[in-house]
């Protein structure tokens, strides 16, 4: 039997654009001789549609789509994911199905089981969970179809069962000879190889060939890096799709078992970050950017990123000196300009710092210096990048990391001034890596901007490390705290000093109010700050005490 998928980017309500995509693919993949074709997880409407789910004319919109589409449809069956509507006993008439297409007619043949309501998914929110899961025949071939979560409850790779149900159990029980998956699964570090894992231990477990496709591109937050996997039985590689690119190709089933391929994982995360900061500019209708460059290693990653997203000529760079900038660091933002060949303008916010100071003296009673004006030298910064964003129409990016989001190292309508935090969940070790990784065969980011310490320049002689611990102990910490969710007394068995854990997680929790206002940041971790991290502002539980 040979698979034509479909690994396309989807836009959420995009009804034509979507469906023309799929049927694009679809004509192709047919005259390649697919027997079978299979798009992503709600592939007409795009993930996550969110709320949108509760608008009646969005769901109408969605049936004209999927009828028009199914009329388009002749002898080979395409399967795609949509949004199923019937008459629920509990308020939510809606179903996250797969439809099967064929001789312009559709019905649906799977609807997911399981429904995850952890991290960044809700799904439980909207949809009703499906029933009994029973295979459908394509010629003399059972398959069994999954959708996205229905496949992950496999109690070999997560001894945690999150659910009581294994619809891929209740499928080969059954008796299939084909398992396939419509997934939309959004990328982290290391998801590509965890998806293997799962697909290769279901495909030698069942001794039959297990079919992935998952879409690709960046909806929000969200990143989803296609990827789709043709596991066989023996455990090997079929197919594997392009990492971050739309495909759509046909694969034989009968082909030899190979062993999988990556990029290493900085490859994988600049691909990540590229395809998120490109489609959330073109989804959301912009076509240009802008950035402060302060000469650092953050605003130089971040420009090196929306240059290779969106071309050179589209990015504009604007450094903003004042008394404490360095001629280094002013010297490091024009050489990264000149190396990526992106606009550059300078615009010293030395005039406006002291008119400022001037004008706010009577309020300050005779104080001066402190944290007052090194937050009033960024947030002069953010007027100046938002007065640039709002007369030349560019989206205004901002540079800052998760290690500094996460200890509110950065400044509220300041340098947290934006529509997209490119960097925002990547931690600083990341960043250094990140850089050195994009320097690999030449210096693109200046190596002074890697090399030197790492500082805001807001006062003379400032580091990061003044206030900070090192950013490799620091991040020991978020990983610790954010991310596993441990305690003071978990941090201190793997020789975390207890006197810093307890100091970076007051600075963590003391941050949720600036976190809460920032710009949506690109998820690329398990454990983003945003949708998947829920934690309330205005609380008294003190894991210090505890």
């Amino acid at each position: 039997m040979k698979i034509g998928i479909l690994q396309v980017d989807l836009t959420v309500g995009d009804f034509a654009g979507n469906s023309g995509k799929i049927l694009r693919g679809y004509e192709k993949v047919v005259r390649e001789g697919a027997d079978l074709v299979l798009a992503p997880e709600l592939g007409l409407c795009g993930y996550p549609p969110r709320d949108l789910l509760n608008r009646e004319d969005f769901l109408e919109a969605h049936d004209r789509a999927l009828r028009g589409l199914a009329a388009k449809i002749g002898k080979i069956p395409l399967l795609t994911g949509g949004i199923e509507r019937f008459r629920g006993r509990d308020g939510r008439p809606l179903h996250n199905a797969a439809f099967l297409l064929q001789q312009k007619k559709l019905r649906v043949v799977a609807r997911k089981v399981l429904l995850p309501t952890y991290d960044v998914f809700d799904e439980d929110r909207y949809f009703e969970p499906g029933g009994d899961s029973r295979p459908i025949r394509i010629g003399k071939t059972r398959v069994g179809v999954t959708i996205c979560e229905d496949i992950w409850n496999d109690e070999d790779l997560w001894p945690l069962r999150r659910y009581r149900r294994d619809p891929v159990r209740e499928l080969t029980r059954k008796g299939i000879d084909l398992l396939v998956n419509l997934s939309a699964s959004p990328w982290s570090i290391d998801k590509e190889k965890t998806r293997f894992r799962l697909l290769r231990g279901v495909a030698v477990r069942s001794g039959i060939p297990v079919v992935q496709v998952n879409a690709v591109g960046g909806n929000d937050e969200l990143v989803f890096d296609g990827q789709s996997l043709v596991a066989g039985k023996k455990g090997g590689v079929l197919a594997q799709g392009a990492p971050f690119g739309e495909q759509s190709w046909v694969v034989d089933l009968q082909g030899r078992e190979k062993t999988p391929e990556w990029a290493c994982r900085e490859e994988q995360l600049f691909r990540a970050l590229v395809l998120g900061t490109r489609d959330y500019l073109e989804k959301c209708g912009f076509r240009e950017v802008v950035l402060g460059l302060s000469g650092g290693i953050d605003s130089a990653l971040t420009a090196v990123i929306a240059a290779e997203a969106l071309g050179p000529d589209k990015v504009l760079g604007v450094a903003m000196p004042s008394r404490f900038s360095s001629e280094g660091s002013v010297k490091d933002a024009e050489d990264l300009a000149r190396r990526l060949r992106i606009r550059y303008l300078k615009i010293p916010i030395e005039g406006p710092f002291q008119s400022m100071l001037g004008s706010i003296a009577p309020a300050r009673g005779g104080r001066t210096g402190g944290l007052t004006e090194e937050n009033l030298q960024s947030r002069l910064r953010g007027v100046v990048l938002m007065a640039v964003s709002n007369d030349s129409g560019r989206l205004l990016l901002t540079t800052g990391n998760k290690s500094e989001l996460a200890v509110g190292y950065c400044t509220l309508y300041g340098d947290m001034c934006g529509a997209l935090g490119v960097i925002a969940d990547v931690p600083k070790t990341m960043v250094y890596r990140l850089a050195r990784w994009v320097n690999r065969e030449r210096e693109i980011i200046p190596k002074s901007s890697i090399d030197k310490a790492p500082s805001a320049e807001l006062r003379p002689n400032q580091t990061d490390q003044d206030s900070l611990p090192p950013y490799e102990k620091l991040d020991q910490i978020l990983e610790s705290y954010v991310v596993n969710e441990g305690s003071i007394r978990a941090m201190a068995k793997k020789g975390i000093s207890k006197t810093t854990a307890r100091e970076i997680v007051r600075k963590i929790d003391l941050s949720e109010y600036k976190r809460r206002q920032a710009a949506p940041g690109l998820k690329v971790t398990t454990k983003a700050f945003g949708a998947g991290r829920r934690m309330p502002i205005a609380q008294r539980f003190d894991p210090r005490a505890a």
